[in-house]
């Protein structure tokens, strides 16, 4: 496994990771392990790294020994980015990728408007950053070839699932042969086409959308700022729509919808792709063609996201379409709202429920995601003429009414999903106003730390509960640490609005932002999920809603 000191040097499209035999292959019975993850893309490598660094051991089994090609998924939100930062990967990711938060939509040859997804001041992590899908697997690969707590096992394919009440039984075949090992729990996150899925005989329901669509990357030096450019209808693409994208490496990628009756490897063919190209770009701008690829998609689900002891995430659970950057970035949040459960339960800190609750929570999210983004291709690709009507008249509204830009629909952006009606939730029993709710993710600040560095708030919280005291006294903030003892691993933090505190709130927005004041207490989640707020607790109060999130109330 190469070291992130050569990694400017690598091509990670081209990296192969050489398949090792592992001592579970000549053990005389399965050897059981806590958890085993199936599928190292970037759910699973996400995943597999958040244990490690959670103490849990982990196996990684892949089928393959390769990264992806091509761009995939290259829209990376805010939130992601914030999970990767607890990874250990998020600045390698904004440094290499592209920084965005502004698009353009554009209906035939004018502008309709334009539109900034974080206009506010504040937040350390862009609104979103274009890297391909290679360049954060590569990133998480080197990550997890660096935690001693991962065993990753490359061409080591999951044959056969035998799923009991008290463990998994995994069969794996390798070039080596055939082998057997256990595991408390397994993370299936293998993908659409899902192995473990099929295995256990179960599938994914939803809607297939009658579409093909061509991904080109291209590499060019072009001047053109870094946004979400999409075109409806436009004079070099008629009838259809254009998403452009900025990617790093002077690599455009642009996404060009065919119709359902285009023959996917005629348009896959370099002379059909150029034309398509310089259509857009004009003669003069000298271009190379470097991957191209043609998609179909379905927004579907599986019933249920856990089965006993094997729990699904990302693609293998879920599938959306392209449009709102939904698929990796739901993916990823999957896996962190799974490792810290996976990470109390065998700690012995919670009990079983505390993973169906994975299941309820991440559901309700696949839910959210594939609502919007079946509205997004429904605006996108109408399927009569009547809905084409009144798409069209709902973007030449656009340009001058305000009411009408609500409606456009290029592509709903992934944003996380508020979990309010959570059972791990606790409801407010005092009155706030803030923007961050509970069940709410947490949002970022600027603060200063006790040595009058400069810092960002989500970057000072633990990989624990969080319980964040603002202006509170030395009683309030003695009692609550009691009120843990011996409950879960957490950590007591005081915000002041003057310096002194551990965190000093220099600019007001983390109580603008949590509706916090004197002796106001918000209690976050590992995965930094809000789950209760006072505006004065007692300790009694943050021991109840501990409980209650670790499922035990």
């Amino acid at each position: 496994m190469p070291r992130e000191a050569r990694a400017q040097a690598l091509d990670y499209q081209r990296l192969t990771f050489e398949h090792e035999r592992s001592p579970d292959q000549d053990a005389a019975a399965p050897v059981r392990h806590p958890v085993v993850v199936v599928g190292a893309g970037p759910v699973g490598l996400a995943l597999a790294i958040d244990l490690a660094q959670r103490e849990v051991p982990v196996v990684l089994l892949d089928n393959d020994h390769t990264l992806s090609t091509g761009s995939r998924a290259i829209c990376f939100a805010k939130r992601t980015l914030e999970v990767c930062d607890r990874l250990g990967v998020g600045q390698r990711m904004v440094d290499k990728g592209v920084s965005w938060s502004r698009g353009r939509v554009f209906f035939r040859d004018q502008e309709v408007y334009p539109f900034d997804l974080l206009p506010e001041t504040g937040h350390q992590r862009p609104a979103f950053i274009n890297l391909q899908q290679y360049y954060v697997e590569g990133y998480l690969a080197e990550r997890a070839a660096a935690l001693p707590g991962i065993d990753v096992r490359w061409k080591h394919k999951v044959v056969g699932v035998d799923n009991r009440a008290d463990g998994v039984l995994l069969t794996v075949q390798t070039p080596d042969g055939e082998y057997r090992l256990q595991a408390d729990h397994v993370a299936a996150c293998d993908g659409s086409r899902s192995a473990v899925r099929q295995l256990l005989g179960l599938e994914s329901q939803g809607r297939v959308f009658r579409d093909r669509f061509l991904i080109a990357d291209v590499k060019m030096a072009f001047d053109h700022p870094a946004e979400r450019w999409f075109w409806f209808d436009p004079p070099f693409h008629p009838g259809q729509s254009v998403l452009l994208h900025k990617q790093p490496d002077n690599v455009w990628r642009i996404d060009f919808q065919l119709g359902w009756d285009a023959d996917p490897e005629v348009e896959k063919r370099p002379e059909n792709i150029i034309p398509r190209v310089k259509a857009l770009l004009g003669d003069k701008v000298e271009f190379e063609l470097e991957w191209a690829s043609v998609y179909t998609f379905a927004c579907q689900r599986m019933a249920r996201f856990r089965h006993r002891r094997v729990l699904f995430a990302g693609d293998s659970a879920h599938g959306v379409s392209p449009f709102g950057a939904r698929g990796a970035n739901s993916g990823v949040q999957d896996a962190e709202n799974l490792a810290w459960k996976l990470a109390a339960v065998l700690r012995g800190e919670a009990g079983d429920a505390l993973l169906d609750s994975y299941a309820h929570e991440r559901e309700f999210a696949a839910d959210e995601n594939i609502r919007n983004s079946s509205r997004s291709t429904d605006f996108i690709t109408p399927k009569s003429e009547v809905s084409r009507l009144f798409r069209d008249a709902v973007l030449q509204l656009a340009r001058q009414h305000g009411f009408a830009r609500r409606l456009v629909n290029s592509g709903r952006l992934s944003v996380p999903c508020t979990l309010s009606a959570s059972a791990l939730t606790t409801p407010d029993r005092d009155a706030f106003d803030a923007p961050v709710v509970p069940g709410a993710a947490a949002l970022d600040a600027p603060v200063r730390r006790g040595d009058g560095s400069a810092g960002w708030l989500l970057r000072e919280l633990g990989p624990d509960f969080t319980v964040l005291v603002y202006d509170g006294d030395d009683a309030l903030t003695a009692e609550l640490r009691r009120a843990a003892d011996g409950l879960t691993r957490s950590t007591v933090l005081r915000i002041g609005s003057a310096p002194g505190a551990d965190l000093h709130d220099e600019q007001g927005l983390v109580a603008q932002r949590y509706g916090l004041a004197g002796g106001g207490v918000v209690l976050l989640r590992p995965d930094h999920h809000v789950c209760a707020r006072w505006r004065r607790p007692h300790g009694d109060d943050l021991r109840a809603a501990l409980k209650r999130a670790l499922a035990r109330a």
